[in-house]
């Protein structure tokens, strides 16, 4: 058969390198792709966007494409398997009302009230005066959240009142995220440790991934603004079994059942962001409606069964008779960076030491989130360039394969945090 993925970063590039593996696969497209998808072995790019769904379903269609299955959130809100399920095009992802769970922060945060699944205290504002009354009635630390998509950014734990206040201005009064921010979330500081617990759903069955943990700050020692994500490890040492049992019971399948009651069910990636409180008790941080960036590349790199299989099985209600098989081994993923990021960053830059790094070796494998093609060199297309994953028999070996490959690889102004995985080690 063969499959489509949608998408042009690092979470796309590692489910086309895992579709391609799949005995079930001749040939695996990726609308749009990048440079690392276009030297990927049996996977070809497609210059198609993710927004022109006309063109994705008769390509779909032309091709006799018999799975798609989309990465990034944005077509997922709007519409993208709506759309292919009209034509009885086989696409895995959730419809666009259940993509609501992380299209709007407001929908998610009253659904989790609806359902009474652990979250912090919230209030919901669209004006300025009334937010900033809020806030110092709270105190803080407290969070400032855009109510819609902001690629990640739209997210600030404001630890001074005059945090909090700026938070409020660039959202509701400068519209630094635009429509994303016409409402915003003012919501508790949980106390914790945060962890990314992302499952497969097939409107009733729940098949959950590897346990992993992201770090969100831009900065070494969690420091600086929250980003898409500076790097990723699987498994996560805080999710234990007894713990993971606590998720699934108490978040994960409440949230499958609600969907189920409300929004005509849930079928795709459904990732949960967790804060696990000193306590040991799970809250929902946000959702997101599809697999987690930089979390998909350490947690693919880990998974030895069929993801295609896994998809088709879910696409049909019978996800209760997979069987996930992992390599027992971690898996560390570190993201290399334009300079400016999450800020203003300059494209074009030529990327060297990338045939060095990735010499043909099982344990580590560089994922491309934003690079292209240009007069046969590889250059920079994004803030987030590329996701150096290793996996190794401890944390510590892994980490020190996934930095040994990060030093060979570089461009002007390119940088990594130098601490990935510093929760894990402290735990081992």
């Amino acid at each position: 058969m063969k499959v489509l993925i949608v998408g042009g970063g690092g979470r796309e590039h590692a489910l086309a390198w895992k579709a391609a593996q799949s005995p079930r696969v001749d040939k695996v497209f990726v609308a749009p792709g990048n440079a690392g998808t276009f030297h990927e072995e049996n996977v070809h790019n497609v210059t198609i966007s993710t927004n022109n769904f006309l063109a994705l379903a008769k390509f779909a269609l032309e091709e006799e494409v018999g799975l798609t299955i989309v990465g990034p959130e944005q077509p997922l809100v709007d519409g993208l398997v709506d759309f292919f399920q009209a034509r009885d095009l086989a696409i895995f992802g959730p419809t666009k009302r259940a993509a609501q769970l992380e299209a709007s922060k407001a929908f998610a945060k009253a659904f989790l009230e609806r359902h009474s699944i652990p979250t912090g205290n919230y209030r919901v504002f669209s004006e300025t005066a009334p937010a900033l009354s809020y806030v110092r009635e709270q105190g803080t630390p407290i969070v400032i959240k855009a109510d819609g998509l902001a690629a990640g950014k739209g997210v600030i734990v404001a630890m001074t009142i005059a945090e909090a206040e700026k938070a409020i201005h660039s959202m509701l009064s400068e519209r630094v995220f635009g429509k994303a921010g016409n409402r915003i979330i003012i919501e508790e500081f949980l106390e914790g440790e945060e962890a990314s617990f992302i499952v497969m759903v097939d409107g009733k069955n729940i098949l959950p991934m590897a346990s992993s943990q992201d770090h969100k700050r831009v900065g070494t020692g969690d420091t600086g603004p929250n980003t898409g994500g500076m790097g990723a490890y699987s498994p996560a040492p805080l999710v234990n079994s007894r713990l993971n049992e606590r998720i699934i019971s108490e978040i994960i399948a409440p949230t499958v059942q609600g969907m189920a009651d409300e929004q005509g069910g849930y079928i795709g990636f459904l990732y949960a962001g967790l804060m696990i409180t000193p306590d040991g008790r799970p809250k929902v941080i946000e959702y997101n409606c599809r697999f987690g960036d930089p979390e998909t590349q350490p947690i693919l790199m880990r998974l030895e069964s069929d993801l295609i299989a896994h998809c088709e099985a879910a696409l049909h209600g019978k996800l209760d008779t997979q069987v996930p098989r992992w390599d027992p081994r971690p898996a560390v993923g570190i993201v290399l960076a334009s300079e400016g990021y999450p800020g203003n960053y300059q494209k074009g830059y030529i990327i060297t030491g990338l045939d060095s790094a990735a010499l043909p070796r099982n344990d580590v494998k560089i994922f491309h989130s934003s690079t292209a093609e240009h007069s046969g060199n590889i250059v920079t297309d994004g803030g987030r360039v590329l996701c150096v994953t290793a996996v190794g028999s401890t944390i510590k070996s892994a980490q020190k394969k996934a930095y040994s490959a990060c030093h060979v690889v570089s461009w002007p102004g390119s940088f990594y945090r130098s601490d990935i995985a510093w929760r894990a080690l402290q735990r081992a």
